[in-house]
């Protein structure tokens, strides 16, 4: 079931068109990672998804609810985490989760309930009397993760939840967020931090000049931008002369040395025709007396398939 969906969603800020036709599913208790570079649109889809936009044209919708039209109903099974919270001046930590708990009508003994246990879930207890602008930037965005988890929301909207975190902080923000994940929360989330969208999300979305790029599977994405299999091959001495040998092979499609002079880093061809199996590397510096040290597979990362399927353009 889709929980999150938008169809030919179009977003102009006069000229500028912030979101060109963007189609984009999420399915029900999935966490989507929503990538792309400063001003591609990422924070725009989700203010629109948070109510808190129009669509210039275009849909969107939450749960089956039309944005715009039935905002009403979508505001109770949201959570919006902006990437900076608001100033609240000379509010204690249980003092704004309870304010933010009545705006919900959540009252009585059930709200101090519900603010204990949000407290525990996102590891603020001990911060329940501290003021909410002494706290760390860290602690500030587990407590703004706490406030929408009050109203117990089916859907959370993440824009940059560990921007400015040092660390320790985002690997902590990055563990609230697994066990939303555990909860069947479903999450979209944009982030700069690749490697951390890699571990967390089941699938992802790329955007680029306000047009969606790439929607699916981080596995499925690695296999869209890998180039054919890249292999590092380290042999004791003569590597210029290794080099020359394997540009050489059939399958071998380039070579190329490290500037250490040591690592000869090898793109096999993707035709399986004329490829080389990873094997027969090896066997055939061996045959011409080289001594080969150390063989490996290199790995495509989140951000190699980011910059491969990128250009940097903004709307």
């Amino acid at each position: 079931m889709a929980m999150i969906e938008t169809v030919n969603l179009t977003r102009k800020y006069g000229e500028l068109t912030a979101l060109d036709n963007l189609n984009l599913t999420i399915e029900q208790g999935s966490c989507f990672g929503f990538i792309g570079p400063n001003g591609a649109g990422k924070t725009t889809t989700i203010k629109i998804l948070a109510t808190l936009l129009k669509p210039t044209w275009g849909e969107a919708r939450v749960d089956g609810k039309v944005v715009g039209y039935q905002n009403h109903l979508i505001r109770p099974i949201i959570g919006y985490v902006p990437d900076f919270m608001g100033a609240y001046e000379d509010m204690l930590v249980s003092e704004y989760l309870e304010f933010f708990a009545a705006c919900y009508g959540i009252h009585g003994e059930r709200r101090r309930t519900v603010v204990g246990e949000v407290l525990e879930l996102t590891d603020l207890v001990h911060k329940a009397t501290a003021d909410v602008n002494g706290l760390s930037r860290g602690m500030q965005q587990r407590l703004s993760v706490a406030r929408v988890l009050l109203h117990d929301p089916k859907v959370l909207l993440m824009d940059e939840p560990s921007s400015g975190l040092d660390p320790r902080a985002r690997i902590e923000m990055r563990e609230l967020l697994k066990e939303l994940r555990r909860m069947g929360k479903t999450i979209l989330i944009s982030s700069h931090i690749l490697s951390e969208l890699a571990e967390l999300c089941t699938e992802v979305g790329i955007v680029e000049q306000g047009k969606l790029v790439y929607a699916g599977s981080v596995a499925a994405l690695m296999a869209k931008a890998g180039s054919g299999t890249v292999i590092h091959v380290v042999v004791d001495e003569r590597h210029q002369e290794a080099a020359q040998l394997l540009a050489r092979v059939k399958g071998i499609r380039k070579v190329a040395l490290a500037r250490e002079e040591s690592i000869i880093r090898i793109d096999l061809t993707l035709d399986p025709d004329s490829g080389l199996p990873i094997s027969e590397i090896p066997s055939r510096l061996i045959a011409q007396g080289f001594r080969v040290a150390r063989l490996t597979q290199e790995q495509v990362s989140l951000e190699t398939a980011f910059m491969k399927l990128t250009k940097g353009l903004v709307a």
